[in-house]
């Protein structure tokens, strides 16, 4: 058992994890000096000769020599009689080194000296890890599924390293299977009892942004510039974009030619609707882009509330909505300003009735609710489905049933 060969325990170690030989013969010191200390008592009189190229080391002691008589600790001393016997000119006062052979240590401090190059090792490697990933926040990774949960998928990058993908960072329509490639942004690296945390997104802007620096050279060279990204993963979003040379058009470049550029992350998104628009500092102008699909024939901005109210013709408010009321509720997130719809009045309208006019039996907050997605009329109300009502707004069903039915029997007065 003294006779393990220990240096072919250790070379094993460097050739399967790829350790460098600095970090190697660091690490095989530090164990060597913990275990002359568990074997001596100490480590201060000993001295180390690492040797990687070759697969081996030395281990020298220091001991003075005293005088037979005083000779009383074996370990930093060594009695005149016996230091002649090395050398005769030797004398009291003098050091003496000579070379410990490992195979003389009791059996248990070789196995404490494996366990603890082992633990090393494997903290060297835990923190290298760490350091690596650290060093990649915000970038782009790759796993491969190896365990779904509840909770959470767990992927192994190429190395074997496990990454986190939380329920929380899934795109609703993700749906992956074991041994699936998954790719997404990497937004957080901690050390959690020893042991490094890696953990990715797939519903973060961060994520967006880097699938078009990948798939949009000239985001990549500095040519356009994401000014800003906001999403509803899954659902829609919306990108901001600006170019630094006028021969350039921003939006053009990121959807590419047929829209290959754009449909690629499409596809990666799970079919998220993604509008590029032209980013700008004029405010009036960066709503009108924001709420495209729809056609705005006027807007008013209040600058000091950061609120705008912005009229349509009828047949265009469903589309400054969008469906879910994803639409206005992105271009707000977008611009930085509360929107408010408001239907332009017709001919129809004069025979209408506004929301307001219910108060009585509606309360304000409900109403409020109501305008929030153009609903400023009764009959502008009538025109959705309860269904439909419930998905654009935060009202219960029972309380839009509430004011469909005040509405329909005011008109039937």
């Amino acid at each position: 058992m003294k006779e393990l060969n220990l240096m072919e325990f250790f070379a094993e170690f460097k050739e399967e994890r790829n350790i460098d030989r600095p970090t190697l013969s660091k690490i095989l010191e530090e164990v060597l000096l913990a275990s002359l200390k568990k074997e001596y008592g100490t480590s201060d009189n000993f001295s180390i000769i690492i040797n990687p190229d070759k697969n081996d080391f030395e281990i020298y002691r220091e001991r003075i020599v005293v005088d037979d008589k005083d000779f009383n600790d074996p370990v930093t001393q060594i009695p005149l009689s016996e230091a002649k016997k090395i050398d005769n000119d030797f004398s009291v006062g003098e050091t003496v080194s000579d070379r410990i052979d490992i195979r003389t240590f009791k059996r248990r401090t070789i196995t404490f000296m494996r366990n603890a190059f082992q633990n090393k090792i494997m903290e060297y490697e835990k923190n290298n890890v760490y350091n690596k990933y650290k060093e990649k926040i915000g970038e782009i990774i790759s796993g491969e599924v190896y365990l779904i949960s509840k909770k959470e998928i767990l992927l192994l990058d190429d190395e074997g390293n496990e990454i986190i993908l939380p329920r929380s960072e899934q795109i609703p329509t993700d749906n992956f299977k074991k041994g699936d490639q998954v790719i997404g942004v990497l937004i957080k690296v901690e050390m959690r009892n020893g042991l490094p945390i890696i953990t990715m997104s797939r519903t973060s802007p961060m994520f967006l942004e880097k699938l078009f620096e990948r798939e949009v050279p000239e985001i990549n060279d500095g040519l356009i510039t994401i000014k800003k990204i906001v999403r509803i993963p899954g659902e829609r979003a919306k990108v901001a974009v600006e170019s630094y040379d006028e021969r350039i058009d921003p939006v053009g470049a990121c959807v590419g030619v047929k829209g290959n550029r754009i449909h690629a992350i499409v596809r990666e998104l799970k079919n998220e609707n993604i509008d590029v628009i032209n980013y700008t500092t004029n405010p009036e102008l960066y709503i009108r882009r924001a709420l495209s699909p729809a056609k705005i024939t006027d807007i008013k901005i209040y600058e000091n509330e950061k609120r705008a109210e912005v009229y349509l013709n009828p047949d265009q408010v469903s589309l400054a909505i969008g469906k879910g009321g994803f639409n206005i509720r992105l271009a707000s997130m977008l611009t930085g300003y509360e929107i408010d719809v408001y239907r332009n009045i017709t001919e129809e309208d004069e025979e209408d009735i506004e929301i307001e006019e219910f108060a009585d039996e509606i309360e304000d907050w409900v109403i409020e609710e109501l305008k929030k997605i153009g609903c400023d009329t009764a009959k502008s109300v009538l025109k959705y489905s309860v269904e439909d009502l419930s998905r654009l707004t935060d009202l219960e069903e029972e309380t839009i049933k509430h004011v469909i039915e005040v509405i329909k029997k005011e008109f039937e007065k």
